[in-house]
């Protein structure tokens, strides 16, 4: 998803050179339209009526591509979450015209201004996108969650359900979603806590225009609605994860912990910026003390997003377990198909054997090619992003040149020495002569140049 706002508009041009420059399609192949047009009309036939059942939706309020819908009851002492993912498989057949521009693809790309999408409009926004206009076909996974936190898998079935409503992060208010769904995120943020992970989800950027003309790069307000609707998404990946790793099968998404330079690098940084890390403090303890409503953690949360290993894909490997170190556990990914290839085979995968059946061979075979895909994609989305945060501190940094700026060097390499600035949330670099990781500099912003989304800073202290 995108990681900064632009309301007002103030990068358009620059967006439109992105767009240009990483090749992003304005649009679909003909024959790619017309097979989802088709395909859109397929009425589910395979499908049991969960219709009755009181789902709805979570998400930010202008999104209409929605993968998830929820409904939770009372198991005894356990919740059963009764979680809607839209069944993209059902409309997209394998090998067909509509499959082949998704593996070119890979996953939705999204900028500011708007998303290069996986797959059609007609389906990711329409037919397939779980609105509360009609019944949409769905997978259903049936995920206990305990009084500890812990997740299962009750079973997964295709289904028929019809949304109640279209609930938004920034209204819903308890009664939209009741004390089931507040107990749940309690209690899966409680399991994070005792597994030791450390998930860090960054506020978004904003770009904002200031009475003078100029513009300013703040931090937005990061709502507790967003972590409460990423629980269930966490909670359903696990127990999708654990399932598959026990039918010795699946995809699964690894992520390395940081390793000594770049834990060494986010401790200056949260020097620069003004945030307190006692030295006998490990990384993960330090994440949980961070709140996104204050800006210098904002930064510190998004530096520590940046500076984390790489996560990638695996498919399952004998006497392997997949390990993703945020989420210290096994995990997948499995709950965004309308917006991740690979998430629509999990699922198809985890039908299968929750079912009883053996993995069907298409699936089996793709999650050996996925990796390379899914990797691709990632790597552009970084690029894409990267590009757009550039750009992001360009406009904003045009109205300070000439201003003397404290920084602390994080890091040193082959391109200088890289600075965090301590009064901004902007990363630059300097001519590294006579500098080291730690060091205390000031600097002078020379140039900030939108077009070629650089700035450019002179070391004078």
């Amino acid at each position: 998803m995108r990681s900064l706002v632009d309301s007002g508009g103030a990068l358009g041009a620059g967006l439109t050179a992105i767009r240009q420059q990483f090749h992003l399609p304005s649009a679909f192949p003909a024959e790619v339209e017309a097979a989802a047009a088709e395909a859109a009309r397929r009425a589910p036939d395979q499908h049991v009526d969960r219709t009755a059942w009181a789902f709805a939706t979570l998400d930010p309020a202008t999104s209409t591509d929605l993968d998830q819908a929820f409904f939770i009851e009372a198991s005894g002492p356990d919740l059963l979450l009764h979680y809607a993912i839209a069944d993209v498989g059902w409309f997209v057949d394998a090998g067909g015209v509509i499959d082949a521009e998704a593996w070119r693809r890979g996953e939705s790309q999204y900028l500011p201004d708007g998303k290069t999408p996986l797959y059609p409009t007609v389906l990711c926004e329409a037919a397939a996108s779980l609105l509360p206009d009609g019944p949409r076909p769905a997978v259903v996974f049936h995920v206990r969650v305990g009084t500890d936190g812990d997740a299962t898998l009750d079973g997964v079935e295709r289904a028929v359900i019809r949304s109640r409503a279209k609930l938004a992060y920034d209204t819903v208010g308890p009664s939209d979603v009741g004390p089931q769904f507040l107990e749940l995120w309690r209690r899966v943020t409680a399991a994070e806590e005792r597994r030791g992970a450390a998930r860090v989800d960054p506020a978004e950027q904003e770009v904002v225009a200031r009475a003078d003309g100029s513009y300013a790069l703040t931090f937005t307000d990061r709502l507790d609605s967003e972590d409460q609707n990423a629980a269930m998404s966490l909670a359903t990946n696990l127990a999708v994860a654990q399932t598959l790793l026990h039918a010795r099968t699946g995809l699964f998404r690894v992520m390395p912990a940081p390793d000594e330079r770049a834990v060494a690098r986010l401790r200056h940084t949260a020097r620069a910026v003004g945030v307190s890390w006692p030295e006998r403090q490990s990384l993960t303890d330090f994440e949980r003390t961070l709140h996104p409503d204050d800006p210098g953690q904002a930064a510190m949360m998004l530096e520590i997003r940046r500076s984390g290993g790489r996560a990638s894909y695996a498919p399952y490997q004998e006497g392997v377990v997949p390990w993703h170190s945020a989420v210290a556990a096994t995990y997948a990914h499995a709950t965004a198909p309308l917006r991740r290839l690979a998430d629509r085979y999990v699922v198809g995968a985890a039908l299968a054997v929750a079912n009883g059946s053996a993995v069907p061979d298409e699936i089996a075979a793709a999650f050996a090619r996925l990796p390379e895909v899914m990797a691709e994609a990632d790597a552009l989305g970084g690029q894409i992003d990267r590009a757009v945060v550039d750009l992001a501190e360009a406009v904003t940094m045009q109205s300070h040149i000439g201003e003397v700026f404290a920084a602390v060097v994080t890091d040193l390499d082959q391109r200088g020495a890289r600075i965090q600035l301590g009064d901004v949330p902007v990363v630059g670099r300097v001519d590294a002569h006579g500098v080291r990781p730690g060091d205390d500099v000031q600097v002078r912003l020379t140039a900030a140049d939108p077009a070629q989304r650089t700035v450019t800073f002179q070391r004078t202290g």
